[in-house]
C-alpha cells in the first residue's frame, strides 16, 4: 500500500496491487472495511486505520463482497486483531468458512492469459496460505446494514461467484460493486473470472440500471468519481474479456 485516498466524505480507498480495500467511517467512531485483499494484507489495512486515528478495536465490520482470495484473503487475520464481525453473501458464506469448495470460473482465452499472469505474481510475492474465517451475518438481496452513516442496500449480484454482493449507499449515491464491475482506462468493464458469465453480465446490467449512482468504488482499477451513470450506461460487458 502506498497511499490512502478519500473517495467520499466517509469512504477511503486503500490500494493494493490486486484487490483494493475500502474503509468506511461509522457514526459510533468505529469503522467498517469492504473486502480485505490477499493474505498478508492485514498490517497495511491496520496501518490505514491508524492513519485515520483508529485503533484495531475500532474496526467493527468486515464486509466480504465475495469468496475469492483477493477479497477474503486477510479477513481471518483482521478478525484476530480487531474482533470485528464478518458479513458476506449467504451463498458464498460456506466457501469463506471453508465448509465448501470454491467453484472454479470458466475462463475465456483472454481471461486465461490474465489469470496465468496473476498466479505468477502471487507465486513471486510469496503470499501466506489462505485462512478461512467464520461469517457472523449472512446477507441476502434487499437486506440493509446496521450501524452505517446512511442507508446501505445489499444487492445479490451472482455470476462472478454464486453469492457475490454489492452495497448501494443511497444517500451519497455510492456503489461498492464487488468484482462485477472493474475499470480500465476510464471505462467500466465486466470483471473477469466468472463462474457464470451470462449471470455476471445480468448483474452488471442490474447495477448499471440503478440510476442513482455517482461514485463507483471498484476493487480493481480506478474509482469512477464523475459521470458514473453515463460510464455505466455506455459499458459493453458482453464484449469484455473475449
Amino acid at each position: 500500500m502506498d497511499s490512502l485516498t478519500q473517495v467520499a466524505p466517509h469512504v477511503w480507498q486503500v490500494p493494493f496491487p490486486v484487490g483494493h480495500v475500502h474503509v468506511v467511517a461509522l457514526p459510533d467512531s468505529g469503522y467498517a472495511v469492504v473486502d480485505t485483499a490477499v493474505p498478508g494484507s492485514a498490517p497495511a489495512i491496520l496501518d490505514a486505520l491508524a492513519r485515520l486515528g483508529a485503533s484495531p478495536h475500532d474496526l467493527r465490520q468486515i464486509v466480504v463482497t465475495h469468496s475469492h482470495i483477493d477479497h477474503m484473503g486477510s479477513a481471518a487475520d483482521l478478525v484476530e486483531a480487531t474482533g470485528a464481525r464478518v458479513l458476506a453473501g449467504a451463498a458464498d458464506a460456506p466457501v469463506i468458512r471453508g465448509a465448501a469448495p470454491e467453484r472454479q470460473p470458466v475462463h475465456t482465452p483472454a481471461e486465461h492469459d490474465l489469470h496465468e499472469q496473476i498466479m505468477v505474481g502471487f507465486a513471486a510475492a510469496g503470499l501466506p496460505p489462505l485462512r478461512h474465517v467464520g461469517v457472523d451475518v449472512e446477507l441476502h438481496d434487499g437486506d440493509t446494514l446496521d450501524g452505517w452513516p446512511e442507508e446501505v442496500r445489499v444487492l445479490h449480484v451472482p455470476g462472478h461467484t454464486p453469492g457475490g454482493i454489492a452495497l448501494h449507499l443511497t444517500g451519497s449515491m455510492l456503489l461498492f460493486p464487488g468484482d462485477i464491475i472493474g475499470t480500465v482506462g476510464g471505462r467500466a468493464v465486466l470483471g473477469p473470472f466468472n463462474v457464470d458469465r451470462a449471470g455476471a453480465i445480468a448483474s452488471f446490467r442490474r447495477l448499471a440500471a440503478l440510476g442513482d449512482v455517482d461514485t463507483v468504488c471498484v476493487p480493481h482499477g480506478e474509482p469512477i468519481r464523475t459521470g458514473a451513470r453515463e460510464v455505466l450506461a455506455s459499458a459493453t460487458p458482453e464484449e469484455d474479456w473475449l
